[in-house]
């Protein structure tokens, strides 16, 4: 089926309908229409002239209002017309006044960390490397990413068991080291996990002064245990006993998870329903997946305009992605928000044996999608316009990551 469908989010009565539109117009790099430019300056004595104008003073002005309003990509490109415009545009007080959305995408190639600009088009916005880290640490594993915060695994020695969790700013460079999650021995039964426990992080950039960590037990039965709860308001681990039912199996083979309004999302083995605690440690719930997805093996969720959205990738019915949102999570009511085939949007009528596509995550702002096959191609799919943009010629499954320029809570260094 061509792409479109469920671009009408809806009648008065909450129904939906899937309607068809005309095949997606692919946009490749050098079909990409240029952002408008800062004017180069004509000579060389008006380029002094305006090095040596003096940097406007912080925070009055005019030219501070309105930078504080300009986001982060496009003060990133400011920085290059002047030393007094680099000062200017790197200043804390603009930066963290400046509107953030989604920037790019950390994703490792060859087992290297690496951060792709969603334009796809110039230096990395922040340095993978994570250089502020590596002072200190010789190893560096990043576990989870959290809108603009990062999870890693660090250590020293020669075994990974003897490692401190961090979690860190890449932006700001500003990191705090949690204090040891223990498990009682009986919670760690998986032979070769014993006493590494599966990790998520929750930020909000509405709550910026707190982030959570939650910990499970790696338990190869994966049966319910104990939880462990980490904020960084009281800066400790606190331990709860889950209250989901025993038929609830966290995998612990995924890291999909999403922290939305103060509660954390995970991912089953069957993929029927979706576990969720809030920060605290007290309301436990599953939420029913919106059709019956127990058998299929690309199933993921994701957050975008403060609504959980989850997606499913049929290969049997010719790649036709379906992407549904949870409208009401009292009564868990979910709607068919779009379903697109997938062959199309990479430029093919069908799918061929052995072709591969993944959606990888949803923008966090607005109804685009993002997408990866195995012939190294990464391209974003708009569901208002149905336009199809190449990020990369790269295999890519990214993390999204959006820049934070708040004062990390509990930041150690």
């Amino acid at each position: 089926m061509p792409p479109g469908g469920g671009g009408e989010e809806g009648d008065e009565h909450g129904s939906s309908t899937v309607q068809s539109h005309p095949p997606a117009t692919v946009h490749r790099e050098e079909d990409t229409p240029q952002l408008p430019t800062i004017s180069a300056v004509a000579s060389k004595e008006k380029k002094q002239k305006l090095e040596q104008q003096p940097v406007p003073s912080l925070p009055e002005g005019a030219l501070v209002e309105i930078l504080s309003r300009v986001p982060y990509r496009s003060l990133c490109r400011f920085k290059c017309v002047s030393k007094p415009w680099l000062a200017l545009c790197s200043a804390r007080d603009i930066l963290k006044r400046s509107p953030q959305t989604l920037s790019g995408f950390f994703y490792k190639n060859a087992g290297v960390l690496k951060f792709r600009n969603l334009s796809g088009r110039g230096l990395p916005l922040v340095d993978p490397s994570l250089p502020f880290l590596r002072q200190r640490y010789e190893n560096v594993h990043v576990e989870q990413l959290c809108e603009g915060l990062l999870l890693c695994s660090c250590w020293n020695s020669c075994s990974a068991c003897e490692n401190d969790y961090v979690v860190c700013n890449p932006a700001t460079q500003e990191w705090t080291v949690l204090p040891p999650v223990v498990f009682p021995a009986q919670e760690c039964s998986h032979p070769w996990k014993k006493g590494i426990p599966m990790t998520y992080l929750g930020f909000e950039f509405a709550v910026p002064s707190r982030f959570v960590v939650f910990a499970t037990p790696y338990n190869a039965d994966r049966l319910p245990g104990q939880m462990a709860i980490y904020s960084s308001e009281t800066g400790q681990w606190s331990y709860v006993q889950s209250k989901w039912s025993s038929a609830t199996h966290v995998d612990c083979s995924r890291r999909t998870h999403v922290f939305l309004n103060g509660t954390m999302h995970l991912a089953t083995l069957c993929n029927s329903i979706i576990p969720t605690v809030d920060v605290e440690g007290k309301v436990w719930k599953e939420i029913q997946m919106p059709v019956d997805w127990t058998n299929s093996n690309i199933v993921l969720t994701g957050q975008s305009q403060g609504r959980l959205h989850a997606w499913q990738l049929d290969y049997c019915d010719d790649s036709e992605l379906d992407i549904w949102v949870l409208e009401d999570y009292g009564t868990g009511k979910w709607t068919l928000k779009h379903t697109v085939n997938v062959s199309e949007l990479f430029g093919r009528h069908c799918r061929k044996d052995g072709d591969f596509y993944q959606m990888f995550a949803i923008h966090p702002d607005c109804n685009v999608i993002f997408l990866t096959n195995q012939k190294k191609m990464t391209v974003s799919y708009d569901m208002d316009n149905q336009k199809v943009h190449v990020i990369c010629n790269e295999f890519m499954i990214g993390l999204p990551y959006i820049p934070c320029f708040a004062e990390l809570p509990s930041a150690g260094h």
